[in-house]
C-alpha cells in the first residue's frame, strides 16, 4: 500500500467520520472530532478493512487505477464512520 492510497483511505474516512456524526446527532464528536477520528480510522483501520474483506486496494503498475480508487474510498469511509460512531458512542458513555 502506498502513501497515496492511504491518503485517499483518510480523506474518505474524515468524510465518512463526518456523515455518521450528522447521522447519529447523538454520539457525534463535533465536526472537528468527527474529521479527526474519522480520518485517524480511515487511514489506520482502511487498509485492514480492505484486506480483510479481500478488495485489494493495490495500485495498478501505472499508478491508480479508478478500481483501486474507488475500494479506497469504500473502504476508508466505512472505517472512518464506524471509528466515528464507536468513538462517539464511548464519549457519550463515559461523559
Amino acid at each position: 500500500m502506498d502513501l497515496t492510497s492511504i491518503l485517499i483511505q483518510a480523506v474518505s474516512g474524515a468524510l465518512g467520520g463526518n456523515a455518521a456524526g450528522a447521522a447519529a446527532k447523538n454520539v457525534s464528536l463535533g465536526p472537528v472530532g468527527n474529521t479527526i477520528s474519522g480520518a485517524l480510522g480511515g487511514g489506520l483501520l482502511g487498509p485492514l478493512l480492505a484486506s480483510v474483506l479481500g478488495m485489494g486496494g493495490t495500485a495498478a503498475a501505472s499508478g491508480l487505477d479508478v478500481n483501486a480508487i474507488v475500494q479506497g474510498f469504500a473502504s476508508g469511509g466505512v472505517s472512518g464512520a464506524l471509528t466515528a460512531l464507536a468513538l462517539g458512542f464511548l464519549k457519550s458513555k463515559f461523559a
